[in-house]
Formats: C-alpha cells, structure tokens, sequence
C-alpha cells in the first residue's frame, strides 16, 4: 500500500463460522463494502464466496470507511471494529394469488401449503404451485386472525393430512376447525367445525396457539383476553340463545349443511383482564416460556401475563402510541409492538418488571406498519405496512432496514406477514403473495 493512501485502522469481529485471524489491519479509507467483503473471503480463501455486511458501532456500513469516519467524527488515529454479518439476499417474488377480498391473516406455517383469512369469511388453502387445495366459509363476518394448531403426531393411525386450524372474526366468535386435505389425486377435502369459543361482545381481533396446541388465546376490542384449551367438550358450556329460522340456516351454511348443534360451544378457562381499550394482538411466549403470554392494544400498553393464574404480571406504558401488533423475537427477550405513530418499538421484556417504559430502540417507518414476523435468529424481523411496503431489519442497525419490497403494483395495505421455511407470505388489500427469503445463518 503506498504510503499516500489513507486508511483506517480496523479490527474485524464476527458470530459466524468464519473468524479472521484477531489482529488489526490497515484498510483503505474509499473501501466501501463489496471490497471488505472480498478481503474476508480471501483471507480465508472460502471454496464458495459468501458476500458479508460489516456493523459498525450498531450501523451498517453503507460508504466507504472515510465516508463514515468523516461524518461520525471518527480520527485517523482511533481503530475501528467491524463486526462481519452474512448477507441477505433481496428476496424474490414467488407468486401472486389474487383474492376477491382484503386477506387479513396468513400462514406459511403447514409444509406444502399456504393458508390465508379473507375479509369475505373465507379461509383459503393454496399449495405450493398456487392451486387452490380447500376454502370453506367459517364466518359471516371479516376473518380477523388464523392460525395452525400444532398437534401430536405420535399415533401410527393419525391421518396426516388432517389438521385443526383456529380462526377469530368480527362476528364476535373463534371456532376451531378440522380440515382434511386431499393425500392423493382421487380423494376429496373434508371441513368439520369443532367447537365455537364465545366470550367477547365486540369484535375478536386475533386468536394465537401455543407451541403445544394445547390452549388458545384470543383478544377482542371489548379489552377482554380468553384462554382456552382445546379438547372438545361433550356438552355445550354457553347456554345458545335464542335465533329465527333465517339464522338457523346461516349457521347450518357455515357448518357444511350439519345441524348447528354438532359444533360444542365453548368456554374460557381463564378471563385476562386488565386493557383499559381495545387489545390489538396476544401471543404465547416462545417454547419453554409458554405460561406467559404478550399483549398490546389501544391503551399503549405492552403487558406481559401470568397465564397460569391468570393475572397481569408487567405493564410497559407508552405515550400516545395505540399498539396494531407485537411480536416475540426468537430468543424470547425481545417484544417488538407496531404502533400507529409509524414506529415498530423494541422492549426487553427480561426487564419489564423493573422498567416500564424503556425502550431499547425503534424501527422507523414512512406509513403505520401494522404487521410484524420475526425469523429463526433473533435479530432478524419483517414488518408490512399501509404504505404496501414490506421491510427486512436486523436489530443491530436499526437506522435502516436491509432490504424492502412493494407487495402488489399499487399501493395498497399489508396487513398481515408470515415468515417461515424461507418463504415470506403477504396479505392484504391487494390479495395475497409470496416471496422467497433466506434468512442468514447468523
């Protein structure tokens, strides 16, 4: 290197499988990324190069290393550590299912298929070549929230192609249903409704099932959140009021033409209560946390529940900012709630009982971002928003998002994402489509 050329001290620190020897190298100053990258897959002379993004001080290197230096009033003198990240890849569009209607909740969850809850009451199965496998009509109302129950497979008789899957709605009712798809070219798919979980007078805004499938939780704009186990009752729990003939026969529509008395009605174990407007979202903690649960809503509270007994164990409070969702990042630390003054804030739920307001940093949107899905590693999140626009972040340089994507030709709003098996689904007022995206390994 010649002796004019300016450059900067640097050491590199990395988490993936790929450590530079430790010790401090002279870089120079107009390297910019693809060149940092280059010298790592060099160094260590990689069979197969691996493109990498460099943090610096929780930043991504976006110029050259002067560039930064200069505008964060780094010196020549100081040396800088860049800490080495595997790139991801700008995820690439799969395919484009319209919908006659907006599609307010999806899942990527069920290996081969795609799952997806329209405003018209209808939950949709696709398979992976975009062929409609199965839809039925579940509710007369908007279908506000689905969701797969997980469930054992340890019975050498189980059908494999049978699944239960939850649904919530604005017709102030959840239901679980059993869906059997077609397992071969000649068979036919079968729906039952199973049980319907009344509790809420005002609409149900989502329903959520823990790792298990063992117990539900639903939210509702009348500030109540239900838990629920899943085994069927053998009589109704909630007297059924009393109905005409025309709504006898909407019902027996929904249930496939079977008297309405066949489908249980089912009560809460447990009642949560403690919003003081509507709640937006609730989920179970991560596997192994499954006792507590996470919820938001329009108070501007996050709050975090003893499920077992029933009870409110933290609140985080916030100013003026009404919560659309939340979310759990993969090591179960981190809570991530979407509000409506365009902002996906973070809070470490590990010190919620001591700090009720603290923040540890928020992801800044141009339109409110209503949906939130996080990926296997923890630092790793997309959130969809009214602006049509879908953003991959890494927690750790949280002034930009990675990458981002324009669901549909038009501007119209996302309202639900799921991110799973390197593929993310979007829904919303444009219908429904997947992308690919890999997540990085660290």
């Amino acid at each position: 290197m010649a002796s004019t050329t300016a450059s900067c001290s640097v050491v590199f620190t990395t988490q993936t499988p790929y450590p530079l020897p430790s010790q401090k190298y002279m870089i120079p100053s107009g390297w910019k990324r693809f060149h940092l990258s280059q010298l790592i897959n060099k160094t260590l002379a990689l069979a197969k190069p691996i493109p990498f993004d460099f943090l610096v001080k929780g930043e991504l290197l976006r110029t050259s290393l002067g560039e930064w230096c200069t505008e964060n009033g780094v010196g020549e003198e100081e040396t800088l550590e860049l800490e080495y990240i595997e790139s991801i890849m700008p995820p690439q569009k799969i395919s484009d299912i319209p919908h006659e209607d907006w599609v307010s909740s999806v899942s990527c969850q069920l290996t081969n298929y795609f799952i997806t809850a329209s405003y018209d009451g209808y939950v949709r199965f696709f398979d992976y070549s975009q062929k409609l496998a199965f839809s039925t009509l579940a509710h007369t109302a908007p279908i506000s929230s689905v969701c797969l129950i997980p469930q054992s497979k340890s019975n050498d008789d189980e059908d494999e192609s049978s699944h239960l899957i939850a649904t919530s709605s604005h017709d102030l009712s959840a239901q679980i249903i059993r869906i059997s798809l077609p397992s071969n070219a000649t068979s036919k798919s079968e729906c039952s409704a199973l049980m319907k979980l009344y509790l809420h007078t005002a609409p149900v805004s989502s329903i959520a099932s823990n790792s298990s499938g063992t117990h539900l939780l639903t939210s509702s704009w009348d500030t109540l959140i239900g838990l629920w186990d899943t085994d069927v009752p053998t009589s109704d729990e909630i007297p059924e009021a009393p109905v005409n003939e025309r709504e006898r026969k909407k019902r027996r529509k929904l249930n496939g033409g079977t008297n309405d008395t066949a489908v249980k009605r089912k009560a809460p174990t447990t009642v949560l209560k403690s919003h003081t407007a509507r709640v937006s979202r609730v989920v179970f903690g991560n596997a192994g946390n499954e006792n507590t649960a996470y919820s938001c809503g329009f108070d501007s509270t996050v709050r975090l529940w003893d499920v077992e007994n029933g009870v409110c164990t933290s609140t985080i409070t916030s100013s003026e900012k009404p919560f659309l969702d939340i979310a759990l990042n993969s090591d179960g630390h981190t809570a991530l709630a979407a509000s409506t003054d365009r902002t996906v804030t973070l809070y470490d739920v590990r010190e919620a009982s001591t700090s009720t307001s603290t923040s540890s940093g928020s992801l800044l949107h141009t339109a409110t971002p209503s949906c939130i899905s996080t990926g296997a590693t923890p630092h790793q999140v997309f959130t969809g928003a009214y602006d049509g626009v879908v953003r991959l972040w890494d927690l750790r340089s949280m002034r930009n998002a990675i990458t981002n994507f324009k669901a549909w030709s038009e501007t119209k709003k996302v309202l639900s994402i799921d991110w799973r098996q390197g593929m993310v689904g979007v829904g919303g007022e444009g219908g429904f489509e997947v992308w690919k995206a890999v997540e990085a390994v660290r």
